[in-house]
């Protein structure tokens, strides 16, 4: 990665490697991830943030909301949803923190 990056750029980059962390090298349907694949990104990349993971009902119910074309993969365009949607409340407190000060 370029020294050059501005660190929203840096968080980007980190964000899309993430993705392909976990889509399978031997997998038939490249660039997406698989339901394993996906409940295990859950637990190990998103533990603090989405505490339920280590429930297999909660993973799927997330996988089959995200997962808008039913096909049992997650895209990039499904998994950034997740990312979106992750980061909606985190910008909503951080607005309200600095309302307060």
């Amino acid at each position: 990665m370029a020294d050059c990056y501005t660190e929203l750029e840096k968080a980007i980059v980190v964000l899309v490697e993430n993705f392909y962390k976990y889509v399978s090298k031997h997998s038939l349907v490249k660039n997406k991830i698989s339901k394993s694949s996906f409940r295990k990104m859950l637990q190990k990349e998103l533990s603090h943030m989405l505490t339920d993971t280590g429930n297999r009902k909660a993973a799927d119910k997330l996988i089959q909301d995200l997962d808008a074309n039913h096909d049992g993969r997650i895209s990039f365009d499904e998994y950034w949803a997740l990312i979106g949607g992750i980061s909606s409340p985190i910008a909503n407190l951080i607005r309200e923190q600095e309302q307060q000060s």
